[in-house]
This record gives C-alpha cells, structure tokens and sequence, in this order.
C-alpha cells in the first residue's frame, strides 16, 4: 500500500511525495524534489493525447509512467488523476539510503550527493528502465511509504522544460543537499 490518493490534483500529489521514501527492489531513498505535470499543461507528455509512448500517463492512478529523454536517460514518474486524463508526478531527485553500494556501482562511483540528482540519475541509480513502464506503484518491484511527519518544501518553476516553465509546480525539500538544483530565492 502507497498510502497516497494518486487521483488528487497531481501537484497535491507531488507536494505530498516530498519526504516519502521510495525503493525498488530494496534500492532506495527519500524523495526530495518532484515536478508535477497535468493532461491540460502544454509542457506533459500527454497535451497531444495518448501515444504509445504515453499510454501508462493514460492508465489507472498509481502506476508508473518511464520513459526515454532525449533518447539518453529514463524517466520516472507516478501516474495521477483519473484513468484518461493524463498527469503525473516526475521524480527529480531522491536522497540514497538503502543499497548505496549498488547505487555507486550503477553510478560509476559518484558521490553520495549525486547518485540521484537528476531524473536520469534516479532511475539508473535505482535500476528503473522502461521493463517498469505501467507497473503498479502499490506492488514490487516498488515500495512507497509516506513521509513519517509534515515537511518543509519549497515551491518553484520547473526547469528543463521548453514550454510552461513559469508554472510553480516544481517542489524539494527545504534544506536537501540532495536537490537536482536549488530554488530561486
């Protein structure tokens, strides 16, 4: 059980991941930053409609939507809202906890603060490729707990988008050295 309610607005559901931990096979941390991405916002994968590269964004609440970027690096992202509708929460950045030496090894020996910096470096840190595409969140591989206290997270534009970046959907933990990149201000 994830604990969470995936078909709330998808950035109720980002703020709340802030803080939750999150494993795949027993790899895994806390999740510091996400960025949340609407059927209606022209900058989701979903503003056109379904696609076979999409079709997980379409699906049921609480399954995974990966996908390539650029071609180079998966994507991790947590499918909200009603079946069709096409949200998700994109998983930034995680802080490593549980089965760092793996991490390390997949990482070619980063430090610590950079294993999960990064979409891209989440999922090669924790060995999410696209074989996870449309699993469900609630079952293994993956393992998502809710945060054991209210966190204090920051709210931002969200960065490495061409289009919509002005929209204040991005969020991290306040005071995570673990953060993709910081916040203005």
């Amino acid at each position: 059980m994830t604990g969470v309610d995936f078909s709330r607005p998808v950035e109720e559901v980002a703020r709340w991941l802030i803080g939750a931990t999150l494993a795949v096979d027993g790899v895994g941390g806390v999740i510091v930053e996400t960025e949340a991405y609407d059927g209606e916002d022209s900058a989701s994968h979903s503003f056109s409609g379904p696609t076979p590269r999409n079709r997980a964004m379409f699906g049921p609440p609480g399954h995974a939507y990966v996908y390539r970027s650029y071609g180079l690096h998966w994507c991790f992202n947590l499918v909200c809202r009603e079946a069709g509708h096409g949200a998700g929460v994109l998983i930034r950045a995680l802080e490593p906890r549980w089965g760092l030496e793996l991490m390390r090894e997949r990482r070619g020996g980063l430090a610590d603060r950079l294993l999960c910096a990064g979409p891209g470096r989440v999922c090669q840190a924790l060995g999410i490729n696209g074989s996870h595409d449309g699993l469900p969140l609630a079952e293994p591989p993956f393992q998502l707990t809710p945060a054991a206290a209210p966190m204090a997270v920051l709210q931002g534009p969200r960065i490495g988008i061409s289009r919509a970046r002005e929209v204040p959907w991005r969020f991290g933990l306040a005071g995570s050295r673990y953060l993709s990149r910081g916040f203005p201000g």
